[in-house]
């Protein structure tokens, strides 16, 4: 290459260089903190930016994404002085990259150190059964404790969960044969309740059959006293008719005389019967012949004639 183009391409290629140090690409979601002669001088967001090669340079690249940490296992002793075995994972999001970038050396493992102690405290005010009972509230308590801290580090954390918490095998122990007692408890107490309620129900059944068996005899009688009481009035019926019919047949001279008849005829059999049940009848002669029978007869008919005729 002639010596007079070596120059223009050192110049060229210098120039190059040059541009290429001073423009820089931020990706999404991330953000680049620049130093000047080691001092702070901006702050870079996403796109494309310009810094002065060789002067400025990049310190610190920081993601503004969402960010997700475990928690190591840790032991906490709650109220109770119960040992638990937790651990839990952490989400946190970088708000602020100047004070993430000049608050703390490694805001990362300071979050988890804090989460940690954060939540040793928290366990310590639970008893044992409350730790399973209120796991949502301890995790916003631990959430408000970290930021309380981190907020000038400018880190926030999202949110907390308790992913396992382990008592320790003893504990274990204890709390199936508690839930094997509560189990069989609720068994006892259902079946009890069963037992209850089925002899509720037959005693119901068996009132209301009372009831109802009560009702029918009732109904029976009230049935019975009415077809007595009909009978009663057809009999009386029969009877008044019967005896207006007689009544109106012994206005007549024929009518009397069957009248007449029809007693004898009665006196005769009422003696006969009375001669046939009895072995010895004491009975005067002349009263107790057929002729003085009819005679008697016909007196009553005679009389009752009379008070016919009279009324």
């Amino acid at each position: 290459m002639p010596e007079e183009f070596i120059v223009p391409a050192i110049l060229i290629f210098v120039l190059l260089i040059v541009i290429g140090k001073a423009i820089v690409i931020v990706p999404q979601n991330a953000t680049y903190v620049v130093e000047r002669l080691g001092k702070y001088n901006d702050t870079l967001t996403a796109g494309m930016q310009f810094v002065v090669p060789f002067i400025d340079r990049i310190a610190y690249r920081l993601s503004l994404k969402e960010d997700a940490i475990d928690i190591p296992s840790q032991v906490a002793i709650t109220r109770d002085n119960i040992s638990l075995t937790i651990d839990g994972v952490l989400y946190y999001k970088v708000l602020e990259p100047y004070k993430a970038a000049y608050g703390i050396e490694n805001y990362e493992y300071a979050v988890i150190q804090l989460a940690q102690t954060s939540m040793r405290s928290e366990i310590g005010k639970l008893e044992l059964d409350r730790t399973f009972e209120e796991r949502d509230t301890l995790n916003a308590r631990i959430i408000d404790a970290i930021n309380q801290a981190s907020a000038a580090w400018g880190v926030q954390v999202m949110r907390y969960e308790i992913r396992d918490i382990q008592p320790p095998a003893s504990v274990l122990d204890a709390m199936e044969k508690q839930m094997r007692a509560e189990r069989e408890k609720r068994a006892a107490i259902l079946d009890s309740e069963g037992k209850r309620q089925a002899a509720i129900n037959l005693a119901e059944g068996d009132k209301q059959a009372t009831v109802l068996a009560a009702e029918a005899q009732r109904q029976e009688q009230v049935l019975k006293a009415e077809g007595e009481a009909r009978s009663i009035e057809l009999v009386a019926a029969a009877r008044a008719n019967a005896l207006k019919t007689i009544g109106e047949a012994a206005n007549s001279a024929q009518g009397q005389a069957a009248v007449q008849l029809d007693l004898a005829t009665e006196a005769i059999a009422a003696k006969k019967e009375i001669a046939r049940k009895s072995t010895v009848v004491l009975m005067d002669n002349e009263k107790s012949n057929t002729a003085n029978t009819v005679a008697e007869a016909l007196s009553i008919v005679a009389a009752l004639t009379q008070a016919q005729v009279n009324k």
